[in-house]
């Protein structure tokens, strides 16, 4: 599976947690998710950068002055929540779907968040896991389903 045969493939199924999603559809995914995330917070570092340069010290009276967020900061982080919103769940059910190809039940996502580097570790290594040849508990494989 190709790059936008991938993500085309992650927004039909936007909300489903059930199936399985082979490796190159999650790892094209992830790779669209980080490249879009690195591209909007372009304007949001621009933005606070501007913000930053405004600051005005006073070592006198030791106060800070200035430095309201600029237009540009409050755009791009209103850009960066709705990105963040729009790809959440689309993001967790392919990341289910990714384990349930490797015949892992998707609760294994909450290590992910809730075990720190250790979780992140172990989810990552199953994710890269490859995949239970033909069907298994969670249905056929993400290459000879329909």
């Amino acid at each position: 599976m190709g790059f936008g045969q991938a993500i085309k493939h992650v927004f039909s199924n936007y909300a489903n947690f059930n199936g399985r999603a082979s490796r190159s559809e999650f790892w094209w995914w992830y790779l669209f998710v980080v490249l879009g995330g690195i591209i909007i917070s372009i304007p949001l570092n621009i933005g606070l950068t501007s913000s930053l340069n405004t600051l005005q010290v006073n070592e006198a009276t030791n106060t800070v002055s200035g430095g309201g967020l600029s237009g540009l900061a409050i755009f791009g982080m209103i850009i960066a929540i709705a990105w963040s919103l729009a790809l959440i769940i689309p993001t967790l059910a392919v990341g289910c779907r990714r384990l349930h190809d490797t015949d892992r039940s998707g609760w294994w996502w909450l290590l992910y968040y809730f075990c720190c580097i250790i979780g992140v570790i172990v989810v990552i290594i199953f994710w890269a896991s490859p995949s239970t040849p033909g069907p298994n508990r969670f249905g056929e494989g993400p290459a000879t389903a329909a």
